[in-house]
């Protein structure tokens, strides 16, 4: 999605909106991304790369193995192992990249007949990636893509760290990819439960190759991601507890059959925000309107930002998703329509949808009922996602199902959804890169040491921190 993750790519088609958007961006890079290049030949047997020719990833369709001097994206980049255009804008400029993690990368895909994923030139969707450290710690971290992003999306944010911490590092494409998402299956709601499937059939597969690589098991396996990718922690730690150890969800997508959903918030967003920005008599009732729609007070500045990209974007293309049949036979509506005009999104109105629409989403919908232990971390000045209308919500519905020993939540002050945002209004957001670092520190302590997590609770923004703090510390204590 928007990067529902942080906020998907917005729409190719709206390049032009005065500035150059993350989608131009976007598109020069992927145009010229390297092919992976072939494996540069099997190490000793206890050494660098060792098993290199032995290795297969169960199920899949395709597979291709190199043994690399650097994992990170300090050396991904030039080896043609990563493509920057999938986690571009989704980490502050300044985040340090870490060294000095060699071992093996596995690009490949599963079966799957959409071909939106052109990473590679394979044109072919259920794409993934596995790197497996020389120096392994025992540990697995699987994720899925945030937003419509490609398998490398989280290469920036996640695998660095991890990979420098000693964990194997999983990745997919969640199944397809892009604006279009919407395309793929044959029913409402089919793209999405797929994202579900895939990060389940990696997860499964990349333990297996693991054990193929280092002899034995991981002894634990950790879910994370971003955005849509947290909501994909969510899921799999209420479906598939068995395979996973615990999980840090940052900044999820809440999905459920009632309200609130996206389907909720975005409507009075794309509605009220023209009557804002124009002023006059009617800009204070739309404000208030936009407050109660759940956008919180404070943050106002980020307001134009996200009507520009990404409000009116999501909601369509979300929609088109799960309720296609709203606006007849055109596909994702009528970007920018003004409100009144039919079958416009801005007039959307979840309630009023036939049941089997509510049924469509149900079938993605999250239940609170967690296996294992989880962390959430989401911003306070988020959005796109806003805090009051996600995981408020699911921390709540944890409680309801009788899980809370199992969750923990913390509400960031001053975070919002994009962490690249706070290179664009410098001095007025925190950035979530650290808050997720120290989140899943804290979860190994939880898991190793039986050390229990702080309390729930809104981490308040340090009064006299600097950039340099806030982009490397996050303590969940206070």
């Amino acid at each position: 999605m928007f990067q529902f993750g942080v906020a998907n790519s917005p729409p190719k088609r709206r390049v032009a909106l005065g500035a150059v958007s993350l989608a131009a961006v976007l598109a020069v890079v992927t145009s010229s991304s390297a092919m992976a290049r072939p494996a540069a030949g099997e190490g000793t047997k206890d050494g660098h790369c060792s098993r290199l020719n032995l290795l297969r990833i169960p199920g899949a369709a395709h597979q291709q193995a190199s043994c690399l001097d650097e994992l990170t994206t300090a050396g991904t980049v030039g080896s043609g192992h990563t493509d920057p255009a999938d986690w571009a804008g989704l980490t502050p400029k300044d985040l340090a990249t870490p060294t000095g993690v060699p071992g093996i990368q596995i690009d490949g895909y599963f079966p799957d007949t959409s071909t939106t994923n052109t990473n590679h030139g394979w044109k072919h969707d259920a794409q993934f990636v596995v790197r497996l450290p020389d120096n392994w710690n025992g540990g697995l971290v699987v994720s899925g893509s945030p937003g419509n992003r490609e398998q490398y999306a989280n290469d920036r944010a996640i695998g660095d760290w991890v990979l420098a911490r000693g964990y194997a590092f999983a990745a997919t494409d969640k199944g397809n990819t892009g604006v279009a998402f919407y395309r793929d299956g044959r029913r409402p709601g089919d793209a999405i439960a797929e994202w579900n499937q895939r990060v389940t059939q990696l997860t499964r597969a990349a333990r297996a190759v693991v054990a193929q690589r280092y002899h034995r098991p991981p002894a634990r396996t950790l879910a994370t991601g971003m955005s849509n990718g947290g909501y994909l922690v969510r899921w799999q730690l209420e479906n598939h507890p068995e395979l996973y150890d615990g999980g840090v969800d940052w900044e999820g997508t809440l999905w459920r059959s009632e309200a609130p959903n996206l389907f909720t918030h975005l409507p009075p967003a794309m509605r009220h925000y023209p009557a804002y920005a124009e002023g006059g008599s009617g800009a204070a009732q739309a404000h208030d309107a936009l407050v109660a729609a759940g956008y919180p007070s404070g943050s106002e500045f980020l307001w134009p930002y996200h009507h520009a990209y990404y409000w009116d974007f999501t909601q369509r293309v979300y929609r088109e998703e799960l309720d296609p049949g709203f606006d007849g036979t055109a596909e994702a509506g009528t970007p920018y329509c003004a409100s009144g005009s039919a079958a416009c999104d801005a007039d959307y109105d979840y309630a009023a949808r036939p049941v089997e629409v509510h049924k469509a989403v149900d079938r993605i919908a999250l239940t609170g009922r967690i296996g294992k232990p989880l962390i959430t971390v989401h911003g306070t000045l988020d959005v796109l996602l806003p805090i009051s209308q996600h995981s408020d919500v699911y921390a709540q519905m944890v409680r309801d199902a009788g899980r809370g020993s199992l969750h923990r939540y913390y509400r960031i002050e001053g975070s919002t959804h994009t962490d690249s945002l706070v290179d664009v209004f410098p001095g007025r957001l925190r950035p979530l890169v650290p808050c997720h670092r120290s989140a899943f520190s804290a979860l190994e302590k939880w898991l190793t040491r039986g050390t229990p997590p702080p309390a729930g609770h809104t981490v308040a923004r340090p009064p006299l921190a600097d950039a340099a703090d806030l982009l490397t510390r996050c303590s969940l204590d206070g």
